[in-house]
C-alpha cells in the first residue's frame, strides 16, 4: 500500500477534525497495514479486539455462528468505513463475534495502544475516537428498531436503498441473516419484488 492508499482515511478524520501536515506525520507513524484474503478473519470470536480499522478496499461482514453452527451476520462494511469491535475492545474482553473479509480487503490499522498514545500527543484525536463511538451506537440502535418495528420486505427495501453495494458484494446467505430472514424468505422477497 502506497501513501495514495491512505488518502481515504486521511478524507475520513478531516470529515471530524482537520490535522496539519505535522499531525498527520505524526498519526501515520502509529498506522500499520493488513491485506486480508477473501474468507480470512480479521477478529475470531473469543479474542479480545485490540484495534480500530479502516477499511482501504473490500468488504468486511461482522457475523456469530449459532448452536447449529450458522453464520448469523449482524452488521457489515465497505471502503472508507470503520471496523472494530467496541464492545470487546472497550471493555478489554473476549469478542462475542467474528469480523470476515467477504472479498479481498486493504486495511489501515490503529492499535488499541497507539489510539491511547494519539490521544495523549493530539488531542483532538479524542473528537475522532468520540463521534465514532457515537456513530457506531446510532447505528446499533437503528438496526436493533428496524428488526423489532420492520417488516422484512421493509428492511430489505432499506437496505437496497442504504446500501446497494450490499446486494452486489455481500453471499445473499450473510444479507438474509443480516435482516433477520432464513435465504428462502430473501428469494421469495426478491422475487416478489422483480
Amino acid at each position: 500500500m502506497n501513501d495514495a492508499d491512505f488518502n481515504g482515511l486521511r478524507r475520513a478524520i478531516a470529515s471530524y477534525i482537520a490535522l496539519s501536515d505535522e499531525e498527520w506525520r505524526v498519526l501515520s507513524l502509529h498506522l500499520k497495514v493488513r491485506s486480508l484474503q477473501k474468507g480470512e478473519l480479521l477478529l475470531s470470536e473469543g479474542e479480545v479486539c485490540q484495534f480500530l480499522a479502516f477499511i482501504c478496499s473490500g468488504a468486511l461482514v461482522y457475523y456469530y455462528c449459532n448452536d447449529n453452527g450458522a453464520e448469523i451476520t449482524t452488521d457489515f462494511a465497505f471502503e472508507n468505513q470503520f471496523v472494530t469491535d467496541n464492545r470487546s475492545r472497550l471493555s478489554n474482553s473476549p469478542s462475542h463475534l467474528n469480523i470476515k473479509a467477504t472479498e479481498p480487503a486493504d486495511l489501515v490499522l490503529l492499535y488499541e495502544s497507539d489510539l491511547n498514545e494519539l490521544y495523549r500527543l493530539l488531542p483532538k484525536m479524542e473528537r475522532v475516537g468520540r463521534m465514532l463511538i457515537e456513530q457506531a451506537y446510532v447505528r446499533l440502535v437503528q438496526l436493533s428498531l428496524d428488526l423489532q418495528i420492520l417488516s422484512a420486505e421493509e428492511r430489505y427495501l432499506k437496505l437496497t436503498r442504504e446500501y446497494p453495494q450490499a446486494l452486489q458484494r455481500l453471499p445473499l446467505y450473510h444479507i438474509a441473516t443480516y435482516l433477520g430472514i432464513a435465504p428462502k424468505s430473501l428469494s421469495r422477497i426478491r422475487g416478489k419484488l422483480s
